[in-house]
């Protein structure tokens, strides 16, 4: 299926969880409340252009007709690989979904599956996938927190945080690898750890 725009995909899972809630599609003047629009206008090209895409459809001239094509995978989404040994360029898009409903995670927590083994003396290995949280305020976090972290230049990396002064730490769990070090503007923390799932399978 073709992609969708970043407004297209916020109407499509504003959408999505509407129709599932209520159990019938929205109005156009509630999905310009929802989308903070004083114009019917982009609405209407969104929804054709969700529609042209084949993410959803409805019955020409009846009201409130508009059916998810494709509804939205259930879970924690996997937004790609997190690397545990190098550095690795990061992933924007999900590209799985784990259905974690009987688990109670902090909210907007997402998950990362780990390549390398960088980690495997904090017991994570390579395939796992690592549970993580945003950080709102990262210079209040722990010295020893582990941590996804984008570094300029690089991508991004699973490591324990170390901060002092100007300086950050990007510390291993495997005395094979050296640690990074390089200065806070460099670092750019996007989540701390929460949780850890290994399938055996």
């Amino acid at each position: 299926m073709e992609r969708l725009t970043e407004a297209q995909q916020e109407l499509y899972e504003w959408l999505a969880e509407y129709i599932r809630v209520h159990q019938h599609s929205p109005s156009i003047r509630q999905m310009m409340l929802a989308m903070n629009l004083r114009s019917p206008a982009p609405i209407q090209s969104r929804l054709e252009h969700l529609r042209t895409k084949g993410y959803i459809d409805w019955n020409e001239g009846k009201a409130r007709t508009i059916r998810v094509l494709h509804p939205i995978k259930q879970g924690v989404p996997i937004l790609g690989t997190i690397a545990a040994g190098g550095l690795i360029e990061p992933f924007t898009d999900a590209i799985d979904h784990l259905d974690f409903s009987n688990m109670s995670l902090p909210p907007q927590s997402y998950a990362l599956r780990v390549t390398g083994d960088s980690m495997i003396e904090d017991l994570i290995a390579d395939g796992d996938v690592v549970f993580l949280r945003p950080v709102p305020e990262p210079n209040q976090l722990k010295n020893g927190t582990i941590v996804a972290a984008r570094v300029d230049g690089y991508g991004t990396t699973l490591k324990r945080f170390y901060r002092q002064g100007d300086r950050i730490t990007l510390k291993p769990a495997n005395s094979k690898y050296s640690p990074i070090e390089v200065t806070a503007m460099q670092v750019q923390v996007q989540g701390s750890l929460v949780g850890i799932w290994r399938d055996y399978n």
